[in-house]
């Protein structure tokens, strides 16, 4: 069961906890432009996440992800439900299937 009620509340708690990073979903890794980082599918785990369902629009489910490298950096991911499956490599989706 999801604690939190907004996406917005997750980010801010999960930022409390170290997860100071913004990565975005490219097709074959996960990147944070600002710190010019790239962690592809070996070089993370997923920590927790948190699914949001759109009450009233679809479009509004979204799916945060707490991430953290092999080397200790810690960040989140946001994500549309199904948006990434047609533009994502084999490896990133078998990744990413744990919050489905």
């Amino acid at each position: 069961m999801n604690k939190y009620t907004t996406v917005t509340d997750t980010l801010n708690s999960l930022k409390a906890e170290g997860y100071v990073l913004d990565f975005n979903l490219i097709p074959d890794c996960v990147e944070c432009k600002s710190a010019n980082i790239k962690l592809y599918p070996d070089d993370f785990i997923i920590d927790k996440f948190y699914r949001f369902e759109g009450d009233s629009n679809p479009d509004d489910s979204a799916i945060v992800y707490a991430i953290s490298s092999n080397d200790g950096l810690k960040g989140t991911l946001v994500n549309a439900y199904g948006v990434y499956a047609d533009s994502l490599t084999t490896a990133m989706i078998e990744k990413l299937k744990i919050a489905r």
